[in-house]
């Protein structure tokens, strides 16, 4: 079908079917329905597929008083893998091209963690903590947030004076909470300078240093090692590297937790175009094969832990604290940035309740724990 050359009608009619199969009824009354107020939407998703998507909702061609929900929706039907397949096709082309061609590591660290430190500040938990919390027995995010991290303390078997390390720091949060709850001795790790000046103050007076480079520049042993959100940075041709490195800082008789936004699928590759585009360059979400072909040269896989769904309620407190502070916000971005951010944290709430993407946290070893591993949930 030649989407270019159909009528407005046509277009119409062909997308307002399609959305119709997910239950979404266009300019319909429901919550999760979408308005359109501009008739050049129907041409250009359809060419255009989910960066139009996202582009023209930035733009104010449509709105949706439900968003997370249509998305839910949109993504649980699958019909967006029916729009346009030559688009979608030349889509995992530029996918593969990405994981395969030579990328900034710092580049993603300029263009979303050092946006104003006020956003995050007004949009996260008190530790500013940038990734799923664990749900489970919490009643706030900050609740959940420190669930997690205790969680994590507890499936590395966290000790006393320990030497950790944690590749992609954020903030500090994690090697904080572990150095006041513990005394472990931290080294952190980020490519955000923002990050690291924030981190550095966030963890003055504990013995903890925080480095700003890349993960393959990095030395030392150390007892434990975390990544808590980081990997999704780390592109498919990079990944044995990764574990390597990650291997050779790692005791003998030490445990590494990784914590990743996990594919269902291994086919395409790369990640939503428009995620690609305005949130997250050169970044990939790993299938479960990927990661296990990975780590096989150098690691036991001692436990696999999937609770993706925390994601989208922590995904909708995000938005719930940003859409709260937006009149504090507003002075520094404008109202096309607001909508792009809006767009950002809906539609990925979407995606994990659609169990489209999930939250994998993997206890690895180097040659398995002689007596085995008590799983921790």
């Amino acid at each position: 079908m030649n989407t270019e050359t159909m009528s407005l009608n046509s277009a119409q009619e062909f997308v307002t079917q399609l959305f119709g199969r997910a239950g979404i009824t266009v300019n319909g009354r429901a919550a999760h329905d979408i308005k359109v107020h501009n008739s050049k939407f129907y041409h250009r998703i359809l060419a255009h597929s989910s960066l139009g998507l996202g582009e023209s909702y930035m733009e104010g061609w449509w709105d949706c008083e439900d968003l997370s929900q249509f998305f839910f929706l949109l993504l649980r039907s699958r019909i967006d893998e029916l729009v346009n397949p030559a688009t979608l096709a030349l889509q995992a082309l530029r996918s593969k091209v990405l994981t395969l061609g030579k990328s900034d590591p710092y580049k993603i660290g300029e263009f979303h963690y050092d946006i104003d430190e006020d956003l995050y500040r007004a949009m996260l938990d008190k530790r500013m903590i940038y990734t799923c919390g664990y749900w489970k027995d919490a009643l706030s995010l900050d609740e959940a947030q420190e669930n997690k991290l205790q969680l994590i303390c507890d499936k590395i078997y966290l000790e006393p004076g320990m030497r950790v390390l944690d590749i992609g720091c954020g903030w500090g949060g994690f090697l904080k909470y572990a150095a006041e709850k513990y005394g472990i001795k931290g080294v952190g790790v980020t490519v955000s300078k923002e990050q690291a000046e924030v981190a550095k103050q966030n963890c003055k007076g504990l013995d903890i240093e925080i480095l700003l480079e890349d993960y393959r520049e990095m030395s030392g042993k150390y007892d434990r090692i975390v990544s808590i959100g980081m990997f999704e940075h780390v592109c498919k041709k990079n990944y044995h590297t990764f574990f390597d490195v990650a291997a050779d800082c790692l005791e003998d008789n030490g445990m590494f937790l990784l914590h990743t936004i996990g594919n269902s699928q291994s086919a395409g590759g790369g990640t939503d175009p428009w995620i690609e585009k305005y949130i997250f360059p050169n970044s990939m979400i790993p299938s479960i094969s990927q990661v296990a072909t990975a780590i096989e040269d150098f690691f036991v896989m001692e436990d696999w832990h999937n609770f993706g769904p925390d994601y989208d309620k922590t995904l909708l407190s995000w938005f719930e604290n940003f859409d709260r502070n937006w009149p504090q916000l507003q002075n520094g971005f404008d109202k096309v940035f607001y909508r792009k951010w809006k767009y950002y944290l809906l539609s990925c709430a979407g995606s994990f309740r659609a169990r489209r993407t999930q939250l994998w946290q993997i206890v690895l070893t180097k040659r398995g724990l002689v007596n085995g591993y008590q799983s921790i949930r």
